[in-house]
């Protein structure tokens, strides 16, 4: 049945386990990865740079796919995306274990575990999306915490699987783990939405569709508009309006300030660890800190998730998610001065609790600004817009580190990466608000009204008052124009 708007309920919640399970086999195991870090170095007896090319791979695959994981779900499944995503990234894990060369993992481990995690992990939110409008922040709240609950989780795991089981054990059975992802992708039930046939293109339902085939059109699924796609007329127009979103102005200051958040986030997740154990922390506080930015990272996620929905902070969402982003920066920034296990703390909470707010707020601010009914294409190009940076900053990173001998570089590039892209967005908010303001000053100097729509564009339409005084002054005109 076609829902008329987001059911706000029901089904929705199995939507938001699916997607929560979706985060902790996706995302927790990536950040999971770092801790291999060291025993990668030791065993293949290579420098931080060329190991480090192993998480940048694998986060790099998983957003630079993320829209074949959009085109997957929009026109053939969702469910059937993140069940094949799940083989994928199960086998590339269990070849991992048996690698005899960092190339190998650069194949396996990188390319193919990231191509499975892209099929699950962008389908997987846009269907919370979909499913949510009045609590959207909070079930992206929910949805979004697997990531901290599985790193909370695995990271002690996956240091006790290494020591009992040695790497190639632990990344073996972290592959039967990752197979969890097909039981996700059964979940992910289907739903028509009224709005998603809106811009349906007119030649559909006249000229090219007789009147058999639109009855049979209205009774299919909404995961399975292939069969619509029987002109290429009408595939090119289904494909442009899937992505006109991307000549929005907002969108565009979106995608440019994402770019330079990738670059800074991505670095610390892979040299916390190192960067603990160079300063004389042991193995195991080293994975505990880990532990605790992704127990944090919960407690971000469903806080911010819930005071965003509020209605005194629910138009201010942008400015929440470049506060947090600002605020990560900053950790980053005051990181190199962060000596030991009891200073290192502190930090963990800190960049934890923002790391878990911005990430949140991420598919709801793109939400704000494409709507629901080209979510799932957008989060795609947005989650595409992290590959470059994830796969660029932790091997400059590791460039930094081998150069100068420590990690101080590094950690300030990454926190002035992030303040900018904060700033970025909140200068053009402040522009845009300007922009409004001086335009409302200037019709009511000349007594119009203005409509001022989100992509900026401007229509006037003349006050009654005025109107009334046209058609007095051209009755008049007419009246003197008879008297001659």
């Amino acid at each position: 049945a076609r829902h008329a708007g987001p059911p706000d309920g029901g089904w929705g919640w199995m939507i938001v386990a699916g997607c929560f399970l979706v985060t902790i086999c996706t995302r927790a195991v990536t950040r999971c990865i770092s801790i291999f870090f060291v025993e990668f170095q030791a065993y293949f007896g290579q420098d931080y740079a060329r190991t480090a090319w192993i998480h940048s791979i694998v986060d790099c695959a998983t957003m630079l796919c993320a829209p074949l994981g959009s085109l997957i779900s929009n026109h053939v499944s969702c469910q059937v995306g993140i069940i094949l995503g799940g083989l994928l990234a199960s086998t590339g894990l269990i070849l991992s274990s048996f690698a005899t060369s960092l190339e190998h993992l650069y194949l396996s481990l990188g390319v193919l575990t990231g191509l499975g995690f892209a099929l699950c992990y962008s389908p997987a939110i846009a269907m919370v999306g979909k499913y949510f409008n009045k609590r959207k922040a909070l079930a992206y709240g929910i949805a979004m915490s697997g990531s901290g609950i599985g790193t909370f989780i695995l990271a002690p795991v996956v240091q006790l699987l290494i020591e009992q089981f040695s790497w190639r054990g632990a990344l073996l059975i972290l592959g039967g783990f990752v197979l969890n992802l097909c039981v996700c992708g059964a979940l992910m039930r289907p739903i028509a939405l009224k709005e998603d046939h809106k811009t349906a293109p007119e030649f559909l339902e006249q000229d090219y569709v007789p009147k058999a085939q639109k009855r049979d059109l209205k009774r299919m699924s909404i995961c399975s508009p292939l069969i619509k796609v029987w002109s290429h007329e009408c595939l090119c127009y289904c494909s442009w309006k899937e992505y006109d979103f991307l000549l929005m102005p907002d969108f565009m200051v979106l995608a440019v300030s994402i770019l330079f958040m990738a670059y800074g986030c991505s670095p610390l997740f892979v040299y916390l660890v190192p960067y603990a154990l160079s300063v004389g922390v042991s193995h195991h506080q080293a994975a505990f800190l880990m532990s605790i930015l992704g127990v944090i990272d919960i407690i971000g996620n469903i806080t911010f998730g819930w005071l965003t929905d509020r209605r005194c902070l629910k138009k201010h969402r942008h400015f929440c998610y470049l506060f947090a982003v600002g605020m990560d920066g900053l950790c980053c920034l005051f990181l190199p001065v962060l000596q030991n296990f009891h200073l290192l703390v502190p930090f963990s909470f800190t960049f934890g609790y923002f790391d878990g707010a911005y990430v949140t707020l991420i598919p709801v601010v793109t939400a704000d600004v494409v709507g629901t009914s080209s979510l799932s294409s957008a989060l795609g190009v947005v989650y595409f817009l992290h590959a470059i940076p994830y796969l660029v900053s932790p091997p400059v990173a590791g460039w930094l580190v081998d150069t100068t001998g420590s990690y101080t570089a590094s950690f300030l590039l990454c926190g002035f990466s992030m303040i900018f892209s904060s700033m970025l967005l909140c200068f053009a908010r402040l522009a845009k608000k300007i922009k409004r303001a001086h335009l409302r000053s200037l019709t009511n100097d000349t007594g119009t009204k203005q409509h001022i729509w989100t992509n900026g564009a401007i229509a006037y339409s003349v006050t009654a008052e005025l109107d009334q005084k046209n058609v007095e002054f051209l009755a008049a005109d007419t009246n003197s124009y008879s008297n001659r």
